[in-house]
């Protein structure tokens, strides 16, 4: 199924096959046999409950991956708590504010989730006895954020998300607060420079910029499980009611706030290119700079696009896999950010009311890039065009035996 969306895409179908058959330096399986069992398990369940991070974790450079990996999992139980409806507010409230406290306790787990996340809840003595493993000041700064990121949730668990302020102060609660959290792992474990743990506007826009457009996406999973995150401030320019953009007449109000969020989210990306400027640890580099290229390859696929309100939508597997295989340079993030902008630009309707505020911040985005703002040719933005991802031209013969290939070395 994968080969067969990427048909009209060869660099695509190209990448799938290198990454099935040869495989990357990217992402690469743990040995985990010389681990303690706990250990062993966190591992296996970073694996179970993480669809992105899993991987680049793994290929951190030294104490920092487990380090991150217990920092991914004691965030991963904090949410999973935030995201039980079945569990009541008053408890809830409870739970989130001294959950950093269960960082210390080696007794202390929940067994009464219902989210599919569950075992980090119920697993949790294995997760805090490793925490306790690591060196102090890694403890000192996951323990500091769960503490901050628990507070936070409990602001907006009765408190639907109004303006867009608050929207940023949400998203900084629940996202910001792990690009400012890791930054301090990074600088802690001396492969980057201690300097990196100042830029915290830096490091919190990093997390904005994933989570907003994570939001974004997920619209209509959201409004399935009865949960709001589009700012009301936003919605209510084009709707009485957020739900009214799942109804067809509502299709072009819908797409105009949507092209709206998407604009506002934008309007990150100059300090994620500046934040990325400063990592100088390939491992590192990898782990922050994949994400940020699936999020705005995800921006891309949802601008203008009125899906967003029918289905829940994702980028194919053959481009996620090419993205992953290019991420190893500032120089290739640029030119990537380049081409899905260019995307986007090409995209701006006229009749949008944000259109123009769109074609602003992408004209400041590309030149940010170094590449040319009057140039909206996608092909241009090297890196990523197909003569320069040196893919070779594939026939149709090789095509169908490469394909059964794939398939069957599945």
């Amino acid at each position: 199924m994968d080969l067969l969306k990427s048909l009209a895409h060869p660099t695509e179908i190209y990448a799938l096959l290198q990454y099935k058959l040869v495989g990357q330096n990217v992402v690469h399986s743990l040995d985990t046999s010389s681990l303690s069992p706990d250990m062993q398990r966190c591992y296996e369940l970073l694996n179970q409950t993480s669809r992105s991070f899993a991987a680049v974790i793994q290929a951190l450079d030294g104490d920092l991956r487990p380090a991150v990996c217990i920092f991914y999992l004691v965030l991963r139980a904090l949410d999973t708590i935030e995201d039980d409806m079945t569990i009541p507010p008053d408890t809830k409230i409870v739970l989130l504010k001294a959950f950093h406290t269960y960082l210390y306790d080696p007794k202390w787990n929940f067994t009464q989730s219902q989210e599919k996340d569950k075992a980090v809840l119920e697993e949790f003595p294995k997760i805090s006895g490793e925490f306790r493993k690591l060196r102090s000041r890694y403890q000192e700064v996951i323990s500091e954020i769960a503490q901050k990121m628990g507070a936070g949730m409990t602001v907006f668990l009765t408190n639907k998300v109004n303006t867009m302020e608050e929207w940023d102060e949400y998203c900084h609660y629940v996202a910001g607060l792990v690009g400012i959290g890791l930054t301090q792992l990074f600088a802690a474990s001396g492969l980057e420079d201690p300097s990196i743990e100042g830029n915290t506007r830096l490091a919190n826009s990093m997390g904005l910029f994933l989570q907003k457009t994570n939001i974004i996406r997920d619209y209509l999973e959201d409004i399935v499980q009865d949960r709001e995150f589009w700012p009301k401030e936003a919605w209510s320019q084009f709707a009485n009611d957020l739900r009214d953009f799942q109804k067809p007449s509502k299709r072009r109000d819908a797409i105009r706030c949507l092209n709206f969020l998407i604009t506002s989210t934008l309007k990150l990306l100059p300090d994620v290119l500046q934040y990325m400027s400063y990592i100088k640890n390939q491992s590192i580099f990898n782990f922050c700079a994949i994400p940020q290229m699936m999020a705005i390859a995800t921006l891309a696929l949802c601008y203008n696009n009125g899906k967003v309100f029918e289905d829940m939508i994702k980028i194919r597997k053959g481009q996620a896999v090419q993205l992953i295989m290019q991420s190893n340079s500032s120089n290739s993030l640029q030119k990537i950010i380049a081409y899905y902008s260019k995307e986007i630009f090409n995209k701006i309707d006229s009749t949008d009311p944000s259109g123009e505020e769109t074609r602003s911040i992408l004209t400041h985005i590309l030149l940010v890039c170094n590449e040319d703002p009057l140039d909206t040719n996608r092909s241009t933005a090297v890196g990523i065009a197909l003569s320069q991802y040196k893919a070779p031209i594939i026939s149709t013969t090789a095509l169908i035996v490469l394909s059964y290939i794939y398939w069957y070395t599945q």
